[in-house]
């Protein structure tokens, strides 16, 4: 017989060098539970199938398999959100754009704005659900990736301000809007070898490569911009660490009016582009 508070250091011990809580995300997935009941319940013995099913995923895990694909959701912003290995799964950085876009929000108060290769949705529902008064377009190429992204506003209770268009970038949007945001593959040829195994194994190509510099997506998205953005409006825009310069080239090139600036991220890297017309 394994207590839960046995058989949860076991799986931290074996998911050592993976992000603290993993093995604690997993044992609440096979039981169903939050972290206040496995804190309450440590003592308890765990029955012989949810062992087993337990140890399996820690299995997948140790092989690679990204946790939140194994349990179906990751955390952004304060909520979970579904995901699948049809979206990126969120990362932190990714919470700093959806900071800088509500301050801007705050300051241009009734604005339209559209995701642009939203993925999980993450962006896009966060927004509405942190702004009520706004309705947001999301764009994906991908119609797996809309399923999840739909799911998590329905989820959020969003789904009446969360309008999805499947296509090209900014192709599919019907009007102009006042803020565009996105957050699209940025990582280039060369790069590719240098992510995690896991990343390579797991998550989506679509959803991360984009050309030999990685710069492919986001200079066709600037141009495209030219006529889908009103004037006055803005463009936030996530890049890789080492493309500021080369973003802010294509910016400058494509707005010269515009006010650009290159924001970095709580590490200290270049990770942000912003675009005020």
């Amino acid at each position: 017989m394994t207590r839960i508070k046995d058989i949860l250091a076991w799986g931290g011990g074996e998911l050592a060098d993976a992000p603290a809580g993993d093995a604690r995300l997993l044992l609440q997935h096979v039981l169903q539970v939050n972290h206040a009941y496995l804190v309450a319940h440590d003592q308890d013995v765990l029955p012989a199938e949810q062992a087993k099913r337990f140890r399996q995923l820690i299995a997948r895990a140790k092989a690679g398999e990204p946790v939140p694909y194994i349990i179906g959701q990751a955390p952004f912003f304060g909520r979970d959100f579904v995901v699948s290995p049809a979206v990126l799964i969120p990362r932190p950085e990714t919470e700093e754009l959806v900071q800088h876009a509500l301050r801007w929000l705050d300051e241009h108060p009734g604005s339209r704005v559209v995701d642009v290769g939203t993925g999980s949705g993450c962006i896009a529902v966060t927004l509405a659900a942190e702004r009520p008064g706004i309705e947001v377009a999301a764009v994906d190429i991908s119609a797996e990736a809309l399923i999840v992204a739909r799911e998590n506003a329905r989820r959020h209770d969003v789904a009446h301000r969360v309008h999805f268009y499947q296509g090209h970038l900014l192709q599919p949007l019907p009007a102009a809007v006042d803020l565009i945001i996105a957050n699209l593959p940025y990582i280039g040829t060369v790069e590719w070898p240098e992510l995690a195994v896991s990343v390579q194994r797991y998550e989506p190509p679509v959803a991360l490569q984009a050309g030999e510099d990685g710069l492919l997506l986001i200079g066709e998205l600037l141009r495209q911009a030219q006529t889908k953005l009103h004037p006055a409006g803005a463009i936030l825009l996530e890049i890789g660490w080492r493309q500021g310069a080369s973003t802010l080239a294509l910016a400058q090139k494509e707005f010269p009016a515009g006010e650009i600036q290159l924001h970095q991220d709580l590490a200290g890297l270049d990770r942000f582009v912003t675009i005020q017309l």
